[in-house]
């Protein structure tokens, strides 16, 4: 029988909007769109290159409450509001998955709140990290 858990924090959003920071199907783990609000401050960075730390942040214990690891991240969603911090917003991302390359998409629209420069979602597969990798280049 398939196995759903779903996890909330303490996240005033979650309760308001009811919805969870991570649902998790079987070995299959969905992290809700992340902001880059610290969880014990409740302060967001203004510099994008620290929110988007927080958000990876918030990220990685979401996972980890999940029995889960940012290595297990097989697809990423990337939400930046103002293009000209993707650069920064990427190369924190690349840092990130330099190892684990999920795939990616990344657009620029508006967010639910100005003070949110990068909100990121993550599909994760528990236990991707431990699995075997082929790399393929497709010649196109």
């Amino acid at each position: 029988m398939t196995k759903i858990a779903k996890y909330k924090t303490s996240s005033a959003a979650e309760a308001r909007c009811c919805y969870s920071r991570v649902v998790a199907v079987d070995n299959w783990i969905f992290v809700s769109n992340t902001a880059g609000r610290n969880p014990f401050t409740k302060i967001i960075p203004t510099d994008i290159t620290e929110q988007t730390r927080q958000v990876f942040d918030n990220i990685e214990a979401a996972l980890v409450g999940a029995k889960s690891c940012l290595a297990d991240v097989i697809a990423a969603r990337v939400y930046i509001y103002d293009p000209k911090n993707t650069d920064a917003v990427m190369q924190i991302f690349a840092e990130k998955f330099a190892e684990t390359v999920p795939t990616l998409t990344s657009v620029c629209p508006p967010l639910c709140s100005t003070d949110y420069g990068v909100e990121i979602e993550v599909t994760a597969w528990r236990g991707a990290a431990q699995a075997e990798i082929e790399r393929i280049t497709l010649n196109y």
